[in-house]
């Protein structure tokens, strides 16, 4: 009896430890960046400095966001967190059609979206 509970005891421990390693490197990447929350595709107003922190639209969810009023040149930050695979895309038509510009984890580029009609969240 006293074997298993000291294996129990050494098999709880183990798995609180890997737990607790998980979960510290799953929050080391969601932090606010210019503004935009962890775990967020951010867009800034037009021809703004992004670096002052003051996002127009922040998106959280999953698959396409159809955008309107985005006219000429904004910066768009992709600050999702997880694996490379956390991308956003700009499309050209509605309901994330015509995708041609993927953002990959933690970029940020400044881009014309008079023509860009959506934006897509991709799950990693």
């Amino acid at each position: 009896m006293r074997r298993i509970t000291r294996g129990a005891a050494a098999l709880a421990i183990a798995t609180a430890a890997v737990a607790a390693v998980g979960t510290g490197s799953a929050h080391a990447s969601d932090k606010p960046a210019y503004g935009c929350p962890g775990g967020a595709v951010c867009i800034y107003a037009q021809n703004a400095d992004y670096t002052a922190g003051h996002p127009t639209d922040i998106f959280y969810s999953y698959g396409a966001h159809n955008l309107s009023g985005q006219i000429g040149y904004h910066t768009v930050l992709n600050n999702q967190y997880g694996s490379a695979n956390a991308t956003a895309q700009l499309c050209w038509q509605y309901n994330g059609g015509d995708c041609r510009i993927t953002l990959e984890l933690n970029d940020h580029w400044s881009y014309n979206l008079t023509p860009v009609n959506s934006i897509v969240l991709n799950r990693p």
